[in-house]
């Protein structure tokens, strides 16, 4: 019997990239796929919450809650904003839909958020749910990557809410990083440990 060939669930915006090219083609049942499976379990966890979340912190710890609410025009995002919608995404993606957990989303109140929260309960807030994200991503297997689920109204298998995961939060946190910069002015030498 020929081994299954893992069936992209990607959205259609995603067809034709690298990445919908990459996954349709990954054989899910070799058996080389466990130690694979769990390095990628590993390294998405690493960059969520050893990579990007310290990233975010140092420039939080450069701006003032003013500085965290501005956004250059009304088609652009501010950093409060982002990481709203960062923890919006993780709760969707990751804590309800890998872990099975119940989660509340109001997306577009993500984008419309005007009040300026506090820098600090907006690093509680993004600190919480990615712990909570790496208590669901420890409890995935390398067998349960392949299981289906239905996401923001995607069939997509765990790997890929993950992967999905892992890109748009470091998507993000580039323009996190940009946007500190520019109203910041400062280095943030986010090459230190």
């Amino acid at each position: 019997m020929p081994a299954r060939r893992y069936r992209s669930g990607f959205p259609k915006a995603y067809h034709g990239t690298w990445c919908y090219n990459f996954f349709k083609t990954i054989d899910i049942e070799d058996p080389n796929m466990n130690d694979v499976g769990q390095t990628f379990l590993d390294q998405s966890r690493r960059y969520l919450s050893s990579d990007y979340l310290p990233k975010i912190e140092r420039c939080l710890d450069e701006l003032s809650d003013e500085e965290i609410w501005w956004r250059p025009n009304e088609a652009s995002n501010s950093i409060g904003n982002l990481l709203l919608h960062l923890s919006g995404n993780v709760r969707q993606w990751i804590i309800g839909g890998v872990g099975g957990r119940e989660f509340v989303r109001h997306r577009q109140q993500e984008f419309d958020e005007r009040r300026q929260i506090a820098g600090n309960d907006l690093r509680a807030m993004i600190k919480s749910i990615l712990a909570e994200a790496d208590e669901v991503l420890s409890e995935v297997t390398t067998e349960t990557l392949s299981d289906r689920k239905e996401i923001q109204g995607n069939d997509v298998t765990v790997m890929e809410a993950i992967y999905h995961v892992v890109e748009h939060f470091g998507m993000h946190t580039g323009q996190i990083i940009y946007l500190s910069k520019m109203k910041g002015g400062s280095e943030l030498n986010l090459w230190r440990p």
